[in-house]
């Protein structure tokens, strides 16, 4: 069968670029496939995107060698509009792509422009908003959705012209982790029951692992791994230095597969995999699980030397809530109750669903809002009296989507800008914004739109790290950063709060919360359910699923091992915690 796609070793160079964003790449895809493709940063994931929805070349000018044939048609000899009827596609940033205020009126959009036939319009409709389970939303204002939700519509509008493939560049980077396996669960839902072909662009590896038939790595605009997700992340050392992450399962298989102890070449890919791989390595060294009655998880109790004495005086609290309420004029979702207390050199992070009240909280700290009852004071100031100017001072907000933060010509003025309008003068803030550019690596002469959006992202964080904040409010800092970038930004972020800066971080990457966070706040329906260390919250299944939270996979894995009997690993929140648990008890016993 002639596959949907073929890209026949294509080269593309970007009209004002001096290197090729895409090298000889040579593609075949299946129809009715599920395909991921991953890479670092600059990559060419997005030039991909492009040459798979017909953008390039008919949109974008460059010099293009090779071919795309989709659905067996060239798409330098067609044009978009044909390719767009084969081919549907859903863009990053979803607010840009959405034409319509309500939710009807954007699928109807695509109807209208493509000519379908009036009769068939209603039936589409309904057919599109009900495969993507959202036809509750039908007569919904965009404005009022969750992230999620955006998403669904977006996808609905695409399906409604009933397209043979569906390309998506990062669907779920602002979602929520509850919402991004909602979103590939409808892309399952679509390629199962309408034969959809469906090539989704992800940095989340564990999503692409769980649903993807293949993966793709991409490494400098070139394909560098190609197949089933087990043959891909078995190739662990290879995707790190790539700048690619793998799924924590593989990272403990690929790990024990290195210290000789597991044979099966290929890692586990889930919790429920990882414990049957685990499981079969003990009792083949005799290590047998305690009866379940007595094989409770026992959490390890971590003692630092010098347990028992005195412990250091608790650091000066930087950000105070005390039974905070706010209610929007408009309506909508609020918050109440709210009372958090975050110290000097803390990292607190903010987990819950998409419309839990995180951002809501967030405008609070800062004073973008004031609470109708309650009290707010951060860096020492009252919220509600101080000016959000002086506020700005002391208390630092890192956005979700750095351009809305950007707004000079060049890197350097952009890190040095935050300083000039706190009074510093202008020869000492370029010196101290050159210090800050150096060390993150940017270029200072360039223009940050001319960057990538890790870039920008990195750009916004150190107009940040140059105040040097007593408080820093981040909005998801790892939101559509590849896993290099990510461990940059939180690596810095880390070193602001050992220099004693309080850090409130909103965040959907458990993983991230898990590795990073001291202490996690957990809020649903404008709430807060719990605050506290992170196995702790993460332990909690109740809580977990009160708040719609799945726990990150080596802390879940960890409970599943000690409640099967296996106690050692209770507690346990890393990787090399379960690997090195694995080895003392097949060599201690």
């Amino acid at each position: 069968m002639e596959p949907i796609i073929s890209i026949e070793h294509v080269t593309f160079r970007y009209a004002d670029a001096t290197d090729p964003a895409l090298v000889d790449i040579d593609l075949s895809i299946s129809e009715g496939s599920v395909v991921g493709v991953v890479a670092a940063a600059g990559a060419g994931k997005s030039t991909l995107a492009a040459l798979l929805s017909g953008a390039a070349p008919h949109h974008y000018a460059g010099e293009f060698f090779g071919a795309v044939r989709i659905a067996g048609a060239d798409t330098c000899d067609v044009s978009l509009t044909d390719i767009s009827r084969t081919v549907a596609s859903v863009s990053q940033d979803i607010d840009a792509q959405m034409v319509a205020s309500v939710v009807e009126d954007e699928i109807l959009f695509g109807l209208e422009n493509f000519g379908v036939p009036h009769d068939e319009i209603e039936g589409r409709l309904v057919s599109a908003l009900e495969n993507v389970g959202i036809a509750d939303l039908r007569d919904r204002e965009i404005a009022t959705l969750s992230g999620g939700q955006k998403q669904k519509v977006a996808i609905a509008a695409a399906l409604a012209l009933r397209p043979r493939v569906l390309v998506l560049d990062e669907p779920t980077a602002a979602l929520d982790p509850v919402s991004s396996r909602s979103v590939f669960e409808t892309l399952r839902r679509v390629n199962r029951d309408h034969g959809v072909t469906v090539i989704v662009i992800e940095q989340a590896v564990a999503l692409l692992s769980a649903y993807c038939d293949r993966v793709v790595v991409l490494d400098h605009g070139r394909v560098a791994l190609d197949g089933g997700p087990r043959e891909v992340f078995a190739q662990g050392t290879r995707l790190r230095r790539i700048g690619v992450d793998s799924p924590r399962c593989a990272r403990i298989s690929n790990s024990l597969a290195a210290e000789g102890i597991l044979e099966d070449p290929l890692p586990a890919l889930d919790v429920a995999s990882a414990l049957a791989q685990i499981d079969r390595i003990l009792r083949a060294h005799g290590v047998e699980p305690e009866p379940r009655a007595t094989g409770a998880a026992r959490p390890r109790v971590r003692t630092a030397a010098g347990a028992g004495e005195p412990g250091p005086a608790p650091r000066p609290a930087v950000l105070e809530l005390s039974g905070v309420d706010f209610r929007y004029p408009a309506g909508g979702a609020g918050v109440s109750d709210l009372a958090l207390t975050v110290r000097a050199g803390e990292i607190m992070g903010v987990v819950g669903q998409n419309g839990a009240g995180k951002t809501t909280l967030t405008k609070l700290v800062n004073g973008l809002l004031k609470p109708s009852r309650g009290s707010v004071v951060a860096a020492g100031m009252d919220t509600v009296s101080v000016p959000v100017s002086k506020l700005a001072t002391r208390v630092a907000t890192l956005f979700q989507n750095p351009d809305r933060q950007l707004c000079q010509n060049t890197v350097l003025d952009e890190v040095a800008f935050g300083l000039m309008l706190h009074g510093t003068p202008r020869d000492e803030a370029l010196e101290r914004a050159r210090a800050v550019i150096d060390r993150f690596g940017l270029p200072a002469a360039e223009a940050p739109f001319s960057l990538s959006r890790g870039q920008r992202q990195l750009v916004a964080l150190a107009s940040t790290v140059v105040l040097d904040p007593a408080l820093v409010i981040l909005d998801e800092p790892t939101s559509g950063l590849d896993y290099r970038e990510c461990m940059t930004v939180m690596g810095t972020v880390r070193e602001m709060a050992e220099r004693g800066c309080g850090v409130l971080m909103v965040c959907h990457d458990m993983e991230v919360v898990s590795d990073f966070a001291d202490r996690i706040a957990v809020m649903a329906d404008g709430r807060m359910l719990a605050c506290g260390p992170s196995h702790e919250i993460f332990s909690d299944a109740d809580l977990m699923a009160r708040a719609s939270i799945a726990p990150p996979n080596v802390i879940d894995l960890a409970a599943r091992l000690a409640a099967e009997g296996y106690t050692a690993f209770a507690g346990i929140e890393e990787v090399s915690g379960i690997v090195d648990t694995v080895k003392e008890l097949i060599f201690h016993d």
